[in-house]
């Protein structure tokens, strides 16, 4: 992938993140997506944009300890995430 196309990925996974429809996920994703998506490995931006096609009260019970995160999306990414505080609530 060139630096462009690159640049062009993390544009785009910011904006969806951005805009999703349930504004706690926007909040969370969103946010977390605005701080850190530029520092993504591209395996990273591979799992963050994985865990961004499951449902939003999905992710969110997940983030909430309501429901065990599933094992294809329990990684680092995922833990960072987890914890994640938007400047919102910080």
């Amino acid at each position: 992938m060139t630096a462009a196309a690159d640049k062009t990925n993390v544009k785009r996974l910011i904006h969806r993140a951005n805009y999703r429809g349930f504004r706690e996920m926007d909040l969370i994703l969103g946010g977390f997506a605005k701080e850190y998506a530029h520092t993504f490995s591209a395996e990273e931006l591979i799992q963050f944009e994985t865990v961004m096609d499951e449902k939003d009260h999905d992710i969110y019970d997940w983030i909430c300890g309501v429901k065990p995160v599933p094992t294809q999306h329990d990684t680092p990414l995922f833990a960072r995430l987890a914890v994640y505080k938007p400047s919102i609530i910080k």
